[in-house]
Parts: C-alpha cells; sequence; structure tokens
C-alpha cells in the first residue's frame, strides 16, 4: 500500500514552507501527496430559498477560484520539483474536514503550515494547526 500524505494549503508563506517540505518528504518516502485546501463555509444560517440559491452559486464560484489561483499553481510548483500529487478541495471547517480526508484516503501524516490566512479567527478560537495538531488521528508535522 502506498503511503500518504496530506498537505493543508491556503497559499500563505507558511503554506508554501510546508509545500516543499512535503514534497521533499513525499520524494524521499516515495509517498503519494494529496493537497488539500478547505475554504470555510458554516452550514448554520437561515436563509430563503433565493438566498440559498445565491448562496450555492457564489459557493460554486469560490471552489473554481480556488482551484484556478490556488491548488493550480501548488500543482504546478510540485510538478515542477518531480512530485506525483493530487487535490482534494472541499467546504467546511478546516481542521474537522482535513480529518475527514485522513479518513477517506487513508493517510498517514499531515504536513501543514504553522499560519495561514485566518489570523484574526485564530486568536479567538485556535488556530487550524494547534486544532489539527491535537484532533488528527495520524501525526502532524507543522512547519514555520
Amino acid at each position: 500500500m502506498t503511503r500518504k500524505i496530506i498537505l493543508g494549503y491556503d497559499d500563505s508563506e507558511s503554506a508554501k514552507s510546508a509545500l516543499v517540505f512535503a514534497s521533499n518528504l513525499a520524494k524521499s518516502e516515495d509517498a503519494e501527496l494529496v493537497v488539500a485546501h478547505v475554504l470555510e463555509w458554516s452550514p448554520y444560517s437561515f436563509l430563503t430559498p433565493d438566498e440559498l440559491a445565491e448562496r450555492h452559486k457564489r459557493r460554486k464560484e469560490e471552489l473554481n477560484r480556488a482551484e484556478t489561483a490556488l491548488l493550480a499553481p501548488a500543482m504546478e510548483e510540485l510538478a515542477r520539483r518531480g512530485v506525483q500529487a493530487s487535490t482534494v478541495l472541499r467546504y467546511g471547517h478546516i481542521a474537522e474536514t482535513i480529518c475527514d480526508i485522513i479518513e477517506e484516503i487513508g493517510a498517514s501524516q499531515v504536513v501543514i503550515g504553522r499560519t495561514g490566512h485566518s489570523s484574526i479567527s485564530s486568536r479567538l478560537f485556535g488556530s487550524v494547526a494547534g486544532t489539527l495538531a491535537q484532533a488528527s488521528p495520524v501525526p502532524v508535522t507543522i512547519v514555520p
């Protein structure tokens, strides 16, 4: 069975450092690298049918934008480094969703940057890296 490593990626400087670390790790261990990006999405709101339709339209636009602006450049960089990788793009609570992805694909490790783009919310609720380190069913490597 091929070892699978998840890279939690949000295009922050810390995530870019994590990409370099994860690509080197995947190459050295002949592991499959899965680049995961999770867009925060709260299911808890009361919307009219028209508002709900508009929200789903925005959701599709955000997914397309994340695929094009964030994941495609990361995949190009990994290809340049000679690393075979795939992507997973989801909506949800970031740490919880990454834990779900770990279970779904059978990953054995997660690599994530220490800080991402959610600095204000992390002061209030805790960082994604910190939450993931506590909740993950597999080892988490946090890259500065």
